[in-house]
């Protein structure tokens, strides 16, 4: 099932203690095409402070109450690495996180998944906590690890390869593998026009510097893509569709 980024903006994060905040953002891994960590805002409670979420957190979603679930305690993500301290989002802070939380490295070994690689599900049982946690990688010091703001690319203009058509408005994930399916693009006039969506396999590159997403279509085909139209955000997903363990 396809899920809509816009419509997660906002959900309730629930801990298995209490609530710890809202979804403010999402960040994905723009090589793979997968969304990596839910931005929490976390208000009152760690003013000040940006916590992220791995998708190997979350344990289900109540959509008609909007609350996402997190299979952890707030005393866990109060403790966890801080993120302001590794601006921007480093692969040392990325390291230093799933060690932390004994969570497999996403982007290599066993836990590699995102695009064709498969999905997040882990095969095994794991302790949040291993007697034995993995050694940092000293090779592994690029800040720029490829990790982008959905809410950034919101808005960025759409370049077909004959011109610029359309800007981005939303991005469409599988709710099971937490990849990133579908770009959302609206064409024509901003109140009047009408939203398309276009698969991820026909993004050809996104440049941060110039604010576009460059996709493999012309304008044409941009506009004849399958017209996008937002079902209702409603029922209860069963945590099975969300799950990560």
């Amino acid at each position: 099932m396809l899920q809509s980024i816009k419509q997660l903006y906002g959900n309730r994060l629930r801990a298995s203690d209490g609530d710890i905040g809202e979804v403010k953002d999402f960040y994905f891994d723009d090589q793979n095409l997968a969304i990596r960590y839910v931005v929490a805002d976390t208000g009152h409670w760690l003013r000040g402070r940006q916590v992220l979420l791995s998708p190997h957190a979350f344990g289900g979603r109540d959509s008609a109450a909007k609350v996402m679930l997190v299979n952890l305690s707030r005393k866990q993500i109060e403790e966890s690495p801080a993120v302001e301290a590794h601006k921007p989002v480093s692969r040392q802070y990325e390291e230093e996180y799933h060690r932390y939380y004994g969570w497999p490295y996403y982007w290599k070994g066993d836990g590699l998944w995102g695009g064709l690689r498969g999905s997040p599900v882990l095969e095994v049982p794991y302790d949040f906590f291993p007697p034995k946690l993995p050694v940092a990688d000293p090779k592994l010091k690029d800040p720029d690890v490829n990790l982008r703001s959905t809410q950034a690319v919101s808005g960025y203009h759409l370049q077909a390869t004959d011109g610029i058509f359309g800007h981005v408005s939303d991005f469409l994930m599988d709710d099971k593998t937490w990849a990133i399916n579908q770009l959302v693009v609206k064409i024509g006039h901003r109140l009047t026009g009408k939203e398309v969506q276009i698969p991820m396999s026909q993004v050809e590159r996104i440049s941060y510097k110039e604010s576009t997403v460059y996709v493999k279509l012309n304008r044409e085909a941009v506009e004849n893509s399958p017209e996008h139209r937002l079902v209702p955000d409603s029922g209860v997903i069963p945590a099975s569709a969300l799950s990560i363990r």
